[in-house]
């Protein structure tokens, strides 16, 4: 996906993988039993928690990677440091990296490394699947009207989701609209000014870590009870794994960011997402 060449061996290929989205999508397409290491990041499905680890996504372990003997290593562009990868390519590894920008560059992303990995069969069709679901959650938020959404990535600093990144391909599928408009910084750190402005009638909080929820500052508090997602007690902490992961997931990551933004349109599930709702 970067225009470049790289030599893929037929037949079975020993493969590392450098961040869990790409990890997901090696088990996806069938290759699961392909992977000699795995990022210290990668959780997901199980038998991935039980692979050799090689290492941060940011900071791989050279050592590890190079004596697992990989005939392929895999990248993300947008995980992955061109720091970190550069070596690699250095010591003669094949380097395969894939940039996967918005929902159509993760079904792209999911395209070539079927064709890498020898599975374009099975590549094809889960980009299939993932399409008629996707239409499905589109067709039961349509017409509902977008509300402005702010995506906060982080609480301490602020710090948002802008347009041109993966995660607002995922709000606006969802049936929102991102309050943030500016184009120039992907993450962009926001003032707390900027939020009573823009007025969010839906705040996303992600959980980075599994049932651990963001705090916002004690400062903020005051601030924070007079925006409109928080008098309509409309702040949802979510699970982070399958929307910050651009793979097999996808799915899952849009109807979890949907049922956030329309909850009517799914009402057997708004009970149970009423207990992780609610200000922080």
């Amino acid at each position: 996906m970067l225009g470049r060449s790289v030599p893929v061996p037929s037949g079975p290929v020993r493969v590392v993988s450098l961040a869990p989205s790409l990890t997901e999508i090696v088990f996806a397409l069938g290759r699961g039993d392909w992977l000699v290491g795995v990022s210290d990041f990668c959780d997901y499905p199980p038998p991935a928690r039980a692979l050799p680890r090689v290492g941060g996504i940011l900071t791989p372990n050279l050592e590890r990677i190079v004596q697992a003997r990989p005939g392929l290593v895999l990248v993300t562009a947008e995980g992955n440091s061109m720091e970190g990868v550069a070596p690699l390519t250095r010591l003669g590894l094949p380097v395969f990296m894939v940039r996967p920008e918005g929902i159509r560059g993760v079904l792209e992303s999911m395209a070539v490394l079927g064709r890498a990995l020898q599975a374009e069969a099975r590549a094809s069709a889960l980009a299939g699947e993932i399409l008629q679901q996707l239409d499905h959650i589109r067709d039961r938020v349509q017409g509902r009207g977008r509300p402005r959404v702010l995506y906060l990535l982080w609480a301490n600093p602020l710090m948002a989701v802008a347009p041109g990144t993966y995660i607002h391909d995922l709000m606006e599928t969802a049936g929102g609209l991102n309050v943030v408009q500016d184009r120039t910084v992907p993450y962009p750190r926001i003032g707390w000014e900027q939020v009573l402005a823009w007025a969010p009638e839906v705040i996303v909080l992600p959980e980075h870590r599994e049932g651990e929820r963001q705090a916002l500052p004690a400062e903020m508090q005051r601030a924070w009870r007079t925006v409109p997602a928080v008098r309509a007690n409309r702040v949802v902490s979510l699970p982070s794994d399958s929307i910050h992961r651009p793979g097999p997931r996808i799915v899952e990551g849009v109807e979890r960011l949907a049922r956030a933004i329309h909850p009517e349109a799914f009402p057997a599930a708004a009970a149970r997402d009423a207990a992780r709702t609610g200000p922080r």
